[in-house]
């Protein structure tokens, strides 16, 4: 386990690159890093990403993909975050929740009014405590054999003050992130 001191809070910062090293670094190898290869899903690569280092070591990953969607009929876009990762020696220090807030901290400069992000059942109620809203109806989401419902868990956070999620359908219109 590595030790993380009380007093210091690691900083978040603005990976300039992600690579399949870094993933492993934190998760260590495997291909199934997220638990999601028995949805046979195709994923979109994140655009930027955030990352807390402890020791020179890279403990934590957060990742961001601007994203056209449908909700309601309505376009519009949203910042699909996706990637959350932290080491398992220093899971329950509150990393997650430090590397996502960093994270969301850019996105709310990118302009979109939603957060958007896909998980497993038993990351849900870690996510409710990080703020995120789960979306109870389907959402369907590109693959490259067309639209399909997306078997994860949607979840949505605002990224401005008074948003809220709109009623109706919702489309990812590219694959998901």
């Amino acid at each position: 386990m590595i030790e993380n001191p009380p007093s210091a809070l690691p900083p978040v910062e603005r990976l300039t690159r992600y690579t399949p090293a870094d993933m492993a670094e934190i998760l260590g190898d495997g291909d199934d890093a997220f638990g999601v290869a028995e949805y046979g899903l195709t994923w979109l690569p994140k655009e930027e990403h955030f990352g807390i280092r402890l020791g020179g070591r890279l403990v934590a990953h957060a990742g961001l993909r601007l994203l056209p969607t449908a909700i309601g009929g309505a376009e519009t876009r949203v910042v699909g975050v996706g990637g959350v990762a932290v080491a398992a020696g220093v899971r329950g220090q509150g990393l997650a929740r430090r590397v996502v807030a960093g994270a969301l901290e850019h996105a709310r400069t990118l302009g979109p009014r939603y957060g958007l992000l896909f998980c497993r059942a038993p990351l849900v109620a870690l996510y409710e405590r990080l703020g995120w809203q789960a979306l109870h109806g389907e959402v369907r989401v590109e693959q490259p054999a067309g639209p399909v419902v997306m078997p994860l868990r949607t979840m949505w956070t605002p990224l401005c003050d008074g948003a809220h999620w709109p009623a109706g359908p919702v489309r990812l219109l590219s694959l998901p992130m």
